[in-house]
């Protein structure tokens, strides 16, 4: 499909989350449309990872809320954001190594498996029917993701950046409207990121995935995104588009350093 960015699909208002006396986030307000690549940046320790955590429900703030596709919630949990169509993938990876590749994305199936514990642990009616429907559309990923190579293999023996690429794929198993990426290339080398940014790029434009993407490399986030915004010791001080942050005399200051 052809993506065309559309109405804000998420919006956060007024946020704040501490723990205990240390200020993660502090009155942050940004919204998120339909079928964009929004970038959140800032230094370490700026509340990037903390942000994402308030979207999809592992932290709860103290203050502000969230409404997705204009339903407010005061507080989200990680069951509810899976069942509004929020995904997401974690800077640790965090897959089963002993597991094949194959098997490893299907566990992003789970929510959408309906069938029983008798009917699943017989292997009967509903739930092999509902199994070959779940491996085919595991197999679509994984030829998208073109990691047909390594489908059987456990992940425990791949490299580190295919393994980031089979923690996208159990992401993209979920089929998500809103795709939640914590750093997808941190600690891979050029070549490896070229691919993850086509990647981001091709399920944006062809999943039509609205993506929230937090990313150091700066040229990856100038290069993918269509607004950026920008945190530092938890504030925001700086949102629009990658020329608009760009050339924002603060975030020039914090975060790209004065001599740039």
């Amino acid at each position: 499909m052809t993506r065309q960015i559309g109405e804000v699909i998420l919006d956060l208002q007024n946020v704040s989350l501490s723990f205990g006396g240390v200020n993660a986030l502090t009155d942050i307000s940004f919204d998120v449309r339909e079928h964009e690549i929004r970038a959140i940046i800032g230094p370490n320790g700026a509340g990037k990872s903390s942000m994402l955590n308030v979207i999809n429900g592992v932290y709860r703030p103290q203050a502000g809320e969230i409404i997705l596709r204009g339903e407010h919630f005061r507080q989200m949990n990680p069951y509810k954001a899976a069942c509004a169509g929020i995904a997401r993938t974690f800077q640790n990876i965090a897959l089963f190594k002993g597991m094949s590749v194959l098997d490893n994305i299907m566990t992003g199936r789970n929510l959408k498996m309906k069938a029983n514990i008798f009917q699943q642990a017989f292997w009967m009616g509903a739930a092999r029917r509902e199994e070959l429907e779940h491996r085919a559309k595991v197999e679509e990923i994984i030829d998208f993701l073109e990691i047909q190579h390594i489908r059987k293999t456990p992940v425990g023996r791949l490299p580190y950046g295919l393994q980031k690429r089979v923690d996208l794929a159990r992401a993209l198993a979920m089929e998500p409207q809103i795709l939640l990426l914590d750093e997808p290339m941190a600690g891979m080398n050029i070549e490896e990121k070229q691919d993850m940014s086509r990647f981001i790029l091709d399920v944006n434009d062809q999943m039509g995935t609205t993506i929230v993407l937090i990313e150091h490399d700066m040229g990856v986030v100038m290069d993918v995104s269509d607004r950026v915004v920008v945190l530092d010791y938890g504030k925001k001080i700086g949102d629009g588009s990658p020329d608009e942050v760009r050339g924002n005399p603060e975030v020039i200051s914090a975060y790209l350093g004065a001599s740039h």
